[in-house]
């Protein structure tokens, strides 16, 4: 098992390209199910979850390829409806292809999503949307079974809550579905937003992406067209952490500054500077990092659960005590026992993670439990004194392209064993 070794305590510098988004490339790679035709994906990370869906789509009767960022797939000869038990445990995210399968086919089958254990994450909005949609659910053998006969057809859907995944299900399995269907409490990430770009691109009508209530027209068939993702928010904050909690001054390329507002306030409380230019962003970090009042997580565009161990991982040097108050995942602080290896003082109650400021952070063996908890000990290693062995890494590659080679050009003392 390969592990990253971490020699803390070096400054960063220098500019870093932050590549497409994990949870944009996953839906708008689902979508391609929907369409006739090759579709062609620009910016495109090279990550484990993308190489999931990859295989998921092939497994489909797709053909792909994943060359220099870009993903060409040819979804002309689907032939199955069925997502294996061991493609479906690869991640998470595999569930975004029930909507678009349903849509293309009209039936699906699928056994319970893999990813993190960050608590329970039901997939119950997603199969009452989908009935509401007409489509007819039954279980066996830890199969889920879904069958449209007739075809899906328009409705009025109200989520109780603005779940992402279950908004981009809904977007996927309306877009061909007969008549009208309207999403009230629609989640509005960015990454739904570029979802709806890519269906319409496609011929779809999709609106009002990125509010809480979105509309779409039902269309009788989607052609394939060419699309870029946008930009990682959450990688961008990552590196953001790290150059934060080493006191360094660093650019990050190819961002979207729209998307990083709640995520830049909080570094700026703590006593950096930002600015923003176009398509760039520049942060300065002070020699030690304030303390932040509360973080609170929260539904965009609030400030991101994702980003919530990054954060707290560079507070764990700050001055000052800071809270981070977690809404969304019950289990997100379970990283916080590795954290404290390295000498990080915090104290965990429910959902509420109080975190004294230390001085100095010290080297140690840690393991990565999650993806983003993964990349938290990553930036805390980045100013703690001596080496540091981090194991269990497949997590952070689910959702990092080469974070190894991008610290390394930052200047970081970094490499994968």
């Amino acid at each position: 098992m390969s592990k990253i070794v971490i020699n803390g305590g070096k400054r960063l510098f220098g500019e870093v390209k932050i590549h497409g988004a994990k949870n944009s490339v996953l839906p708008l790679l689902a979508a391609t199910v929907l369409c006739r035709g090759t579709s062609i994906i620009h910016n495109c990370p090279e990550l484990s979850d993308v190489n999931a869906s990859i295989n998921i789509l092939r497994h489909l009767g797709c053909e792909c390829t994943l060359k220099n960022n870009t993903i060409t797939v040819n979804s002309n000869a689907i032939q199955c409806s069925q997502i294996p038990d061991s493609l479906m445990l690869k991640m998470r995210s595999s569930v975004i292809f029930l909507g678009a399968i349903l849509g293309r086919c009209g039936n699906a089958v699928i056994s319970s999503p893999g990813g993190c254990e960050l608590g329970p994450r039901p997939i119950d909005l997603h199969i009452s949307a989908l009935m509401r949609l007409g489509a007819q659910v039954s279980e066996c053998h830890g199969l889920i079974k879904f069958n449209a006969p007739q075809g899906l057809h328009g409705a009025q859907i109200h989520l109780s809550f603005a779940s992402v995944g279950a908004t981009e299900n809904i977007i996927l399995a309306a877009a061909t579905a007969r008549g009208v269907t309207v999403i009230h409490n629609a989640a509005k990430e960015p990454e739904i937003c570029d979802l709806a770009a890519f269906l319409n691109a496609c011929g779809a009508c999709v609106y009002g992406a990125g509010t809480d209530t979105v509309t779409i027209y039902g269309a009788d068939g989607l052609k394939c067209c060419t699309h870029t993702v946008i930009p990682d928010r959450i990688a961008a904050a990552s590196y953001m952490a790290a150059a934060a909690i080493t006191g360094s001054e660093i650019t990050l390329k190819n961002v979207a500054p729209a998307h990083l507002t709640a995520i830049n306030s909080v570094f700026e409380e703590a006593g950096c500077k930002i600015k923003c230019n176009g398509k760039g962003l520049t942060i300065k970090a002070p020699q030690r990092l304030s303390r932040v009042s509360t973080v609170r997580t929260a539904i965009y565009p609030g400030f991101p659960t994702d980003a919530g161990p990054l954060v707290l991982a560079m507070l764990s040097k700050a001055y000052g005590t800071s809270v981070i108050v977690e809404n969304i995942f019950e289990n997100r602080f379970r990283y916080v026992d590795e954290l404290k290896r390295l000498g990080a003082h915090i104290k965990v109650e429910g959902k509420v993670a109080i975190i004294e400021g230390v001085s100095t952070l010290s080297a140690a063996p840690c393991k990565c439990t999650d993806l983003r908890g993964g990349a938290a000990l990553v930036v805390a290693a980045l100013a703690a004194e001596g080496t540091t062995i981090i194991s269990d890494i497949h997590h952070i590659k689910r959702g990092y392209e080469s974070i190894v080679s991008r610290l390394s050009l930052l200047g970081a003392d970094i490499k994968e064993v």
